[in-house]
């Protein structure tokens, strides 16, 4: 399929704005108030500053993780000019990364860090905070891995030309 500019840029500002929308939301009415459950204790709302990057890792440390998202964005973009065709679901992947790295990439730059919000798990066993860019981004990665292992997935035609 034949790369779609509309597809990778709408949905990577799709992501953006609801990510930082939805972390504004969680700033305004979470912030230092009791984690709000959502299904239960399963998942819960409960309002988190990350200085680290994904899943906590390496929080209080001096190091400018902003530069993650910046490669982040221009591996999206090379990737994105060496292939003329790329399967739809390809595209998509691409472009959920492009926004989950914008999404936390202007955190980074305003804050210093990263607003997270939905908590995960049972219990005292919890998975990280994090938020919608960090999701678009596992998904992107989820559905990359997919495509690897079964191709067939991704449609006919790839990179390949046609003729």
């Amino acid at each position: 399929m034949k790369r779609s500019p509309s597809l990778l840029f709408g949905v990577a500002f799709a992501s953006v704005l609801l990510d930082q929308w939805t972390k504004h939301w969680a700033t305004d009415h979470l912030a230092f108030r009791d984690p709000v459950n959502v299904v239960g204790e399963l998942v819960r709302f409960t309002y988190t500053r990350n200085s680290g990057i994904a899943f906590g890792m390496f929080a209080g440390k001096s190091f400018p993780f902003y530069i993650f998202s910046v490669v982040a964005a221009l591996a999206v973009f090379w990737l994105w000019s060496r292939h003329p065709r790329l399967p739809a679901a390809r595209q998509w992947s691409l472009a959920l990364i492009l926004g989950g790295a914008i999404g936390n990439l202007i955190d980074r730059i305003r804050y210093g860090y990263v607003v997270d919000f939905v908590d995960v798990g049972i219990g005292d066993v919890r998975f990280y905070t994090f938020n919608v860019a960090d999701s678009a981004i596992s998904v992107a990665i989820l559905l990359l891995i997919l495509l690897a292992l079964f191709p067939a997935l991704g449609g006919s035609g790839g990179d390949r030309s046609d003729g």
